[in-house]
């Protein structure tokens, strides 16, 4: 990363361990002005990341969550007619003017947004295959139109566009070449020390050092169907710090080991290869 952008741009936070590829990823994307997609397996910060950027660069933040039922339409606008049929009906005045009953959507509101903003656009692969296709020309152009009201909304400032993927489905090319694309590799152990240390700085050493190395023996049991994600090592620690469990019955005893297996048959398997841990 260019002397630059390590003063300039985003450089993680106190909350939020990023390493250099990721870095330099979200600052790509920035210096780029194209959308960021941000791939990786469940638990490794993707949704975070767009809090964290926000913080960083001091910029608020809009979310837009999407759904298996979400339109792409709906983060543009949407026009309320039942809202204006009710009006109507009981004698509101302003039911003339259509403007009052159009309501910017979560990419709408970004482009009207009088200060650049960061937008994420939350697990992109749970909509239907041609939502990331409805959303070139927007993405491209930074633009779109109001039909109702003849309208053109047009960013003022070009958002900061953060897209995550659990890789549910497969994305259309033409959505690809548009964005710059990370995968975040699941952490190392001395990653995930540093990440553990921030949400527990007083961490008894031992204590943690012994927990991640059954934390990581689980998720390299071959036959584990769910593997344990960060937020459950973390909870885990936090279970063991609050039932004041020592280092040396981690191992023997696997307290707690509900917060980090959640599957009745990876249960199974980690019991059964106990010795193994």
């Amino acid at each position: 990363m260019s002397e630059e952008l390590k003063q300039n741009g985003f450089t993680g936070s106190s909350e939020y361990v990023a390493s250099e590829e990721l870095m330099a990823s979200v600052n790509v994307a920035i210096t780029l002005k194209k959308p960021l997609l941000i791939k990786g397996e469940p638990g490794t910060g993707k949704t975070m990341l767009a809090e964290a950027v926000a913080k960083s660069l001091g910029k608020r933040l809009i979310i837009w969550n999407i759904k298996s039922t979400t339109k792409a339409q709906e983060g543009l606008y949407v026009y309320d007619t039942i809202q204006r049929l009710y009006d109507g009906q009981f004698g509101e005045e302003g039911v003339d003017d259509i403007s009052r009953y159009i309501k910017l959507g979560k990419l709408g509101e970004a482009f009207d947004s009088d200060e650049q903003v960061v937008l994420l656009i939350d697990e992109i692969d749970k909509a239907d295959l041609e939502f990331p296709n409805d959303l070139l020309w927007e993405l491209d152009q930074m633009e779109f139109y109001i039909n109702e009201t003849k309208r053109t909304v047009k960013a003022k400032h070009r958002p900061i566009v953060i897209i995550t993927s659990n890789a549910e489905k497969e994305l259309p090319d033409a959505f690809l070449r548009r964005c710059v694309f990370h995968y975040i590799d699941f952490p190392n152990d001395e990653l995930m020390e540093e990440i553990v240390k921030v949400h527990y700085p007083d961490v008894e050493e031992n204590l943690l050092k012994s927990a991640m190395n059954v934390f990581y023996n689980i998720r390299s049991l071959r036959d584990i169907r769910k593997k344990p994600s960060t937020s459950e090592l973390i909870d885990w620690i936090n279970a063991l710090q609050i039932g004041g469990i020592s280092a040396d019955k981690i191992k023997s005893t696997l307290p707690f080991i509900g917060v980090v297996v959640k599957k009745d048959e990876d249960l199974e398997t980690v019991r059964h290869n106990a010795n193994q841990l």
